[in-house]
């Protein structure tokens, strides 16, 4: 038994935690490669594009990691902000009083984080756990996510915002994002792949990089963004604002002139970029909802669609979409063209359209447009070779029709 105790505490670490130490380095490195994700190629995108975005997703998904990750990738500063535990004040500005405030008035101070943004003149911002902030922090927030304001202080332009969030469900103290905060952000739903977190894990991530934006398409990805938001909008003016009725959703992604201007923006970056169908529509509906982003990709879908009157002058050399919505709604349009101006040619350039479109696709896309061209003839036109080519398939795909109806007929009446 020891017969006294040392009087003071060693000066240098122990040789145990050096150990531990370089236990800990070891477990920390890690390499990265490159990686198809969708959900980081969208957050990317958005950056880029300098827009607030928002990621939601469960505690513990790794949305923290990941902005730790993208911050490195593209060689940004991050500072994190934790929103609950400030006052409204630390993002208004503190009021400071000077030699003479009736004459000066009275300052905003800024806090010291943003002092620091601006002194190095870029950075990324992170603000986390923003739905545990209470509604007063939120209403402080707005000038700052939207102004890039704090206080009397400006944040430079080459500052970033990202914010996370928790579900109210599974947030401490979670309160829903007033809608003017929530109509700021691109919202981004964040998950987790199971093959990048085992990956992740065995110590390769996935590697986020700017996107490459091709200097010869910067002015028709911006012409080709207008038409398509002034197209849908025009077509469809009730989407142009349309604030939710529930308390949840209008702390989500809704349409309204703010968020369509941060679509634009979107889709001429996506375009220029040569990003993925999915990461745009991804994007698309974070801004301005679910509904009005499958609407306007449909529209965008719509756009790259052949002119019918351009098949019909070549049926030959007429190259049709891959997929099958698509498919039909050119060869519905092909037949509309020639219903509005019913010609004999026209009648028969459709016909080879329709035997163009079964040899090299689904023949149930051809029932309905070929029995609307039938019933499109004249008594002096006489039928073409043509349709003997379609007359199999169109039969088959009845047939197939009629044989799932007959199922489902039993199963209705067994209910």
């Amino acid at each position: 038994m020891p017969t006294s105790m040392p009087t003071s505490m060693p000066t240098h670490p122990s040789p145990r935690l050096d150990v531990a130490d370089q236990l800990l380095g070891l477990l920390g490195e890690f390499d990265t490669e490159p990686r198809p994700d969708t959900q980081l190629e969208a957050l990317t995108l958005a950056v880029a594009a300098d827009l607030p975005v928002l990621l939601w997703g469960e505690p513990g998904i790794g949305k923290t990691a990941a902005l730790n990750q993208l911050a490195a990738a593209l060689e940004l500063p991050l500072t994190t902000v934790i929103a609950s535990v400030h006052e409204p004040s630390d993002f208004a500005g503190l009021p400071i009083l000077g030699d003479d405030p009736a004459q000066q008035g009275v300052p905003l101070a800024p806090p010291d984080w943003a002092v620091r943004l601006v002194r190095a003149g870029r950075g990324l911002l992170f603000l986390d756990e923003l739905s545990t902030a209470p509604p007063a922090v939120q209403a402080a927030l707005l000038r700052l996510v939207l102004e890039r304001r704090i206080g009397a202080l400006q944040l430079p332009p080459g500052v970033r915002i990202v914010a996370a969030a928790n579900p109210r469900a599974s947030a401490a103290d979670g309160w829903e994002l007033s809608p003017p905060l929530a109509n700021r952000f691109v919202h981004l739903p964040w998950v987790h792949d199971h093959e990048v977190v085992v990956r992740g894990l065995g110590g390769t991530w996935p590697v986020a990089t700017l996107p490459w934006l091709d200097p010869g398409a910067l002015r028709p990805a911006v012409a080709l963004a207008r038409r398509a938001v002034c197209g849908l909008l025009t077509a469809r003016p009730e989407l142009v604002h349309r604030l939710p009725s529930s308390e949840t959703r209008r702390g989500g992604a809704w349409p309204s002139p703010r968020s369509w201007d941060m679509t634009l923006r979107l889709i001429a970056f996506a375009t220029a970029a040569g990003s993925s169908r999915e990461v745009l529509s991804l994007l698309v509906r974070g801004t301005v909802g679910d509904g009005p982003g499958l609407e306007l990709m449909a529209h965008l879908d719509r756009m790259d669609l052949p002119d019918p009157e351009d098949l019909l002058a070549d049926p030959a050399g007429a190259v049709l979409p891959e997929r099958g919505d698509l498919r039909q709604a050119v060869l519905d349009a092909v037949v509309a063209a020639v219903r509005n101006r019913p010609e004999r040619a026209r009648w028969d350039a459709a016909w080879a359209l329709l035997v163009r479109a079964v040899e090299t696709g689904a023949p149930d896309l051809l029932v309905v447009p070929a029995t609307t061209l039938a019933a499109l003839r004249r008594e002096d036109w006489e039928v073409p070779a043509a349709i003997e080519r379609l007359a199999p398939a169109v039969a088959l795909s009845r047939r197939a029709d009629l044989a799932a109806a007959a199922v489902a007929r039993p199963a209705r009446a067994g209910r």
